[in-house]
Protein backbone atom coordinates (compact mmCIF):
# COMPACT_ATOMS: atom_id res chain seq x y z
CA UNK A 1 0.00 0.00 0.00
CA UNK A 2 1.38 3.43 -0.82
CA UNK A 3 1.55 6.47 1.10
CA UNK A 4 -1.09 8.04 -0.91
CA UNK A 5 -3.53 5.21 0.02
CA UNK A 6 -2.96 5.43 3.53
CA UNK A 7 -3.06 9.41 3.40
CA UNK A 8 -6.63 8.72 0.72
CA UNK A 9 -8.15 6.34 4.05
CA UNK A 10 -7.00 8.61 6.52
CA UNK A 11 -9.18 11.47 5.01
CA UNK A 12 -11.94 9.18 4.62
CA UNK A 13 -11.98 8.32 8.41
CA UNK A 14 -11.63 11.97 9.64
CA UNK A 15 -14.06 13.16 7.01
CA UNK A 16 -16.76 10.71 8.48
CA UNK A 17 -15.79 11.56 12.33
CA UNK A 18 -16.07 14.94 11.53
CA UNK A 19 -19.83 14.72 10.06
CA UNK A 20 -20.40 12.85 13.14
CA UNK A 21 -18.78 15.17 15.99
CA UNK A 22 -20.85 18.14 13.91
CA UNK A 23 -24.13 16.53 13.86
CA UNK A 24 -23.87 15.73 17.54
CA UNK A 25 -23.55 19.41 18.56
CA UNK A 26 -26.34 21.35 19.92
CA UNK A 27 -27.94 23.71 18.25
CA UNK A 28 -26.96 27.01 19.22
CA UNK A 29 -30.35 29.10 18.39
CA UNK A 30 -33.61 28.82 20.31
CA UNK A 31 -35.91 30.35 18.36
CA UNK A 32 -36.39 32.11 15.66
CA UNK A 33 -36.61 35.46 16.60
CA UNK A 34 -32.88 35.33 17.39
CA UNK A 35 -32.77 35.17 13.10
CA UNK A 36 -34.40 39.17 13.14
CA UNK A 37 -32.63 40.41 16.35
CA UNK A 38 -29.20 39.66 14.85
CA UNK A 39 -28.61 37.19 18.01
CA UNK A 40 -26.96 39.70 20.43
CA UNK A 41 -27.89 37.61 23.13
CA UNK A 42 -25.48 34.73 21.85
CA UNK A 43 -22.89 37.40 21.11
CA UNK A 44 -22.81 39.54 24.40
CA UNK A 45 -23.75 36.20 27.00
CA UNK A 46 -21.36 34.00 25.30
CA UNK A 47 -20.81 31.16 27.82
CA UNK A 48 -17.55 28.54 27.81
CA UNK A 49 -18.71 24.97 26.95
CA UNK A 50 -18.19 22.66 29.43
CA UNK A 51 -18.76 18.75 29.84
CA UNK A 52 -19.70 17.11 26.62
CA UNK A 53 -20.15 20.36 24.64
CA UNK A 54 -16.17 20.98 25.50
CA UNK A 55 -15.42 17.85 24.01
CA UNK A 56 -17.27 18.04 20.95
CA UNK A 57 -15.92 21.53 20.61
CA UNK A 58 -12.07 20.08 21.07
CA UNK A 59 -13.06 17.06 18.92
CA UNK A 60 -13.92 19.46 16.02
CA UNK A 61 -11.17 21.58 16.32
CA UNK A 62 -9.00 18.74 15.86
CA UNK A 63 -10.67 16.55 13.19
CA UNK A 64 -11.05 20.60 11.19
CA UNK A 65 -7.21 20.85 11.38
CA UNK A 66 -6.36 17.06 10.70
CA UNK A 67 -8.95 17.01 7.61
CA UNK A 68 -7.07 20.40 5.74
CA UNK A 69 -3.67 18.79 7.13
CA UNK A 70 -4.44 15.15 5.47
CA UNK A 71 -5.99 17.38 2.22
CA UNK A 72 -2.37 19.69 1.62
CA UNK A 73 -0.65 16.36 2.24
CA UNK A 74 -2.88 14.77 -0.31
CA UNK A 75 -2.60 17.15 -2.94
CA UNK A 76 1.37 17.76 -2.44
CA UNK A 77 1.55 14.03 -3.48
CA UNK A 78 -0.66 14.16 -6.24
CA UNK A 79 1.61 16.75 -7.89
CA UNK A 80 4.80 15.19 -7.68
Amino acid sequence: MKLYDTLLIAELIVSVLLIIVVAMQPTKTSNAASAFTGGAEQLFGKQKARGFEAVLQRATVVLGTLFFALALALAYIAIN
